[in-house]
């Protein structure tokens, strides 16, 4: 039995974040990052449908969905050579690294100039690392799997549900957005609130 107790400890921290700095986003990310690297520094709480990967993409696997829509967390399951495209998110967000590494390619939010893509970094993301993305701090990039064998696996929390959120790839070449909704690649979450086994001793 995968130890689920992790992930319902850290829905719950985080629900009393959002309920005490929803509103002060630089102090939601410093508190939200130390939560998710508590998470994800311990890799035996996922369970396996949520870590498959699929060779026609990346996947993305709802984990939990605040009530009210204020935060979502999310596990990204990564083959060798997925990556998503130049994309923007319009919430806050955490990414952590649990399996594998990530690469994180930055670009200039293009906003209404025309012209290409302009790159302004890239760097890894490795196990127990925490990214984070925000439109205050930068929002646009490319993320992929860094490495050449096995799945990478990384557990992002957005201050959105993020699955139904309005947001933007952008052509490489001209900058031009379009606009996309991601949605979600299970129909089911995990049962965080069955604690009859835990009382069981199983």
């Amino acid at each position: 039995m995968k130890n689920i107790a992790r992930l319902r400890s850290f829905v719950q921290e985080m629900t009393r974040l959002v309920e005490q700095l929803g509103g002060d986003e630089p102090r939601m990310l410093d508190e939200g990052e130390r939560c998710l690297h508590k998470l994800i520094t311990h890799d035996d709480w996922l369970p396996d449908e949520f870590a498959r990967p699929s060779t026609e993409s990346y996947r993305q696997y709802l984990l939990y969905c605040d009530p009210l829509e204020r935060f979502s967390v999310v596990s990204f399951v990564w083959l060798p050579g997925q990556r998503t495209p130049i994309h923007d998110h319009t919430v806050w967000g955490l990414v952590g690294v649990m399996r594998g590494e990530e690469q994180c390619d930055e670009y200039a939010d293009p906003g209404r100039a025309a012209g290409a893509m302009r790159p302004t970094g890239t760097h890894r993301v490795k196990p127990g690392d925490v990214d984070r993305v925000s439109p205050r701090i930068g929002d646009v990039h490319v993320v992929s799997n860094a490495g050449q064998d096995g799945a990478a696996i990384s557990i992002h929390v957005y201050g959105a549900n993020i699955g139904a959120v309005r947001r933007h790839t952008f052509d490489p070449a001209t900058g031009t957005a379009r606009e996309f909704i991601s949605g979600y690649h299970n129909a089911a979450v995990p049962n965080l609130w069955d604690r009859s086994r835990e009382a069981e001793g199983g």
